[in-house]
Formats: structure tokens, sequence, C-alpha cells
């Protein structure tokens, strides 16, 4: 029997050798079809420039679930339905106004700002009072309402530039965004000013989603670009006085029907096990939405486009979803859950594209260590393609409430360090997004969806 061992490792050795070249050789055409006849830039551009912004509840949202469904149908997938959903309608009005109305180094000087989204407005009248300068809710705080009554507070706490990790620094301002209207409203603010979530000097604002917190007045928010973030910091420094007039007219309107749109490859031996790709097809008004996250969608799209191309019959149901509704409310991936919870489904891994369109870095995952073990070993697979990274934490907003079912959660992880730059502003443009780094992210996606698809998880 001893010597029946080396011969069961060396045919085991080839078997395991044979497997690779055929994932290696699968996934170079993957990568080769994505990068010579991909669909997936001339779908984003499609969305972007005949659909446009797409905040729920909107004209353009219904445009989108529209263009979704016609585009999946259009590529013959086995089905193609729409979910129905509830969904937040905030309107953001005509254009906002801020300015410094008594510097007297500056005179009268107007600010680049925008509302943040699910804001109340101020109406006509405006409001105008003395601005209060703070970077944390700790230094609020310790200011009391004494300071803050009857005053417009300024969050000016800025993204670290030292964060290699762009999210990371996302993630270490964005609570001021998030909950500072409530927090200055508890200590008697009127409204609040909030330096905008992008790491470079900026003429133009970012918008962004905001909560109020219950029972505390709601008063109007807004972002300032970070350039004028700057400036007014430096003028509130020098005049103690300084004064800003805000006026915005946006508003929350009753809750919108709406849909997430799903596209089905049906699986062939486990049909059962579902693995779903997915993108959020709203997006803020300011823009086109190409990076935020109409990239996610067509490449969620062109996952199950590649595997009918190159006649790959999966074992295992594929779906590509548009969720709803992530930017100010998440009720999209919330119905997709409940429903999946509801009709008993089994969703062994889902994987989402909201990072932009960018050159593809890796995966990151909220799974079991056996599951993360085993994407990890598939990693020499992709480091031809520049995929390294499959180390870090991370799930994704849409999918998070499939968390509770066991489903392995996967985040695409594209190069960043330009994402906020076009994050939530007018600039999220389809001019922004490189063809090819697009291709490439789809094909980073349909090739993990061939390998768990192939070997299960």
């Amino acid at each position: 029997m001893k010597k029946l061992l080396p011969l069961f490792f060396l045919g085991l050795t080839t078997i395991l050798f044979a497997q690779t070249a055929q994932d290696q050789q699968s996934i170079k055409e993957i990568f080769n079809e994505a990068l010579k006849n991909g669909k997936a830039y001339p779908l984003l551009k499609d969305l972007c420039l005949n659909i446009g912004p797409r905040l729920s509840g909107s004209p353009g949202a219904a445009a989108a679930v529209e263009w979704s469904r016609h585009i999946m149908e259009s590529n013959d997938f086995d089905s193609v339905w729409l979910q129905p959903v509830m969904v937040p309608h905030w309107v953001r009005g005509q254009k906002e106004i801020a300015r410094v109305i008594n510097s007297k180094k500056m005179g009268t000087m107007n600010l680049s700002v925008c509302a943040l989204g699910n804001s109340v407005g101020t109406g006509p009248a405006g409001v105008s009072a003395p601005v209060v300068e703070v970077k944390s809710f700790e230094e609020l705080k310790q200011l009391g309402a004494k300071a803050i009554q009857g005053k417009i507070v300024f969050f000016n706490r800025p993204m670290d530039p030292t964060q290699i990790n762009t999210f990371a620094a996302y993630g270490g301002a964005v609570d001021q965004r998030g909950g500072g209207a409530s927090e200055a409203a508890k200590l008697g603010a009127v409204a609040v000013i909030v330096r905008s979530m992008g790491i470079n000097l900026e003429d133009y604002p970012h918008t962004g989603s905001m909560r109020y917190a219950e029972n505390v007045p709601k008063i109007p928010a807004i972002a300032v670009s970070t350039k004028h973030a700057e400036l007014l910091s430096k003028l509130v420094k020098e005049e103690k006085e300084l004064q800003v007039y805000i006026e915005t007219h946006c508003e929350m309107l009753d809750d919108a029907p709406s849909y997430n749109v799903v596209g089905q490859l049906n699986g062939s031996e486990y049909k059962e096990e579902i693995i779903v790709i997915g993108g959020h097809l709203d997006s803020w008004d300011l823009a086109q939405g190409a990076h935020d996250d109409g990239a996610g969608c067509v490449q969620a799209i062109e996952v199950l486009r590649l595997f009918k191309m190159l006649g790959i019959k999966p074992k295992r149901t594929l779906r590509a979803v548009m969720f709803m509704n992530e930017e100010n409310g998440l009720r999209g991936g919330m119905k997709y859950a409940e429903l999946a919870k509801v009709k008993k489904e089994k969703h062994i891994a889902a994987i989402e594209s909201d990072e932009g369109g960018f050159t593809p870095r890796g995966f990151s995952m909220m799974a079991t260590d056996a599951v993360k073990n085993k994407i990890k070993s598939w990693k020499p697979l992709f480091e031809a393609y520049g995929l390294t990274d499959f180390n870090h934490p991370g799930g994704g907003a849409d999918i998070s409430p499939l968390a509770p079912s066991g489903t392995a959660l996967i985040d695409f992880s594209p190069d960043t360090q330009r994402y906020f730059d076009y994050h939530h502003t007018p600039e999220d443009t389809i001019d922004k997004v490189s063809p090819r780094e697009l291709e490439m992210g789809a094909a980073a996606m349909a090739a993990l969806v061939f390998l768990i698809d192939k070997y299960g998880l």
C-alpha cells in the first residue's frame, strides 16, 4: 500500500493541474470576450446620455426601470421581472442659494452649495444667521446650546488624505453629513453647512443622504464645495460675527412606487442555489450617475451576457439585479431580501459593484472563514489580470440585507483613488469612465461567478 501512495498523489496532482489549466483557459476566454466585444460601456453610455439622473421616485428612475427590463429581455435571459417596492421621493426644487452676507473683507460672496438628500428646505424666506465652525460632534457638544442656539453650524472635518483606502477616509468624515443636522438641532441650530465628502479641493459640491433623528426639529442641511469650505473656515476665524444666508426649496414627498429589475439565467444542476450580481439603478439628481452606480448595473448585466455569449451553461441560477433606492433609503435591497426570505430562496453568494467602474483590484468579503479561504485559493487565477487584493472585509449596501440568511457577501473592489472626485457630484458623467477599465471589471466579476458556479461555496 505504501508503494501506491506516491502514484495516488501523482495522479491527484495531475488532476488538479488539469483543472487549474482549464480554469485559466475559461477565465482567459471571459476576459478576451469582454475586452474585444464587451457591451458594458455602450450600455452605460446609453443609460447616462438617454436616461440620465435617476433619483428614486423621479421620472428618470422610472425610465431606467423600463430601460433595464428592455436590455435584459433583449439579451434573451431566461426570465426578467420587476419587484415592486415603495421608495422615498425627495425633490431638490429650484437651485440652492448660499452666500456670505456681511464679511468686512469679502462683502457679499456666493458659496458653491447643494442641498443634502432628504433635507427639508428653507422655503423662499431663507435662513440668515451667524456661523459656528466645528470639526466633530464632540466639539459641538462641548460648545453647548448657549453657543449654538440660533446659529448655522458649519461641520468642517475633511476626509483624511493620508488614508490610502479612500473609503476609509470617507467613513471617517461622513457621519457629519448623515447625522450633523440632528446633532446641531438638539442644541438649537437653525441650519447646517457640511464640508463636501471629497478629498481634493474642488469648486463643486457633493450631495449625499442625510437623516433626521426622531423627536428632533428638522433643520435645512447643505453641502459646500471643499474650496469654499476652506474659504468659509478662514472667514469665520477672522470675523466672529460672520453671517450666511441659505435658501433651499427641497422637500420630501409621499413614498412613490418603483421596482427592482431582475434578470436570470437558470441553473442546470443546482438551480435552487442562487448567485446574485448587482448594482443600484438609482443615482443622485445632479449628474448622470456613471460611476455611482450605472457602472455596477451594466457590469451585472454583462456578467450574464458573457455566460450566454461564451456558451457557459451555469450549474447554479445566476441573477443580475438592478436595486432601486440605495442612495437615500436602501428600500430595494431590503425588499429583495424580504422576498427571498418569503420564497425560501437559497442565495449562496451575492456580489455587488458600487465603487465605480475603475481598474479591478480584487474582492472584499463578508463570509465564513471557509468561504473566504476558498475564494482566496483562486487568487492565482486572477493575478494575471491585476486582481491581487482579497484580504479586506466588505460586502456592499444593497446585498447586506441577505447576510442574516448566511449568504456570502462579496464586494467588487476597483481602484478607488479617483472615485471621490466624482461621487455624488455633477462630475459623475460618462466621459469619466474608461471603457477598458469598465469591461475589465465586468470580466473580473464574471470570472469569479464562473468559479463559484463551478465549485460552489
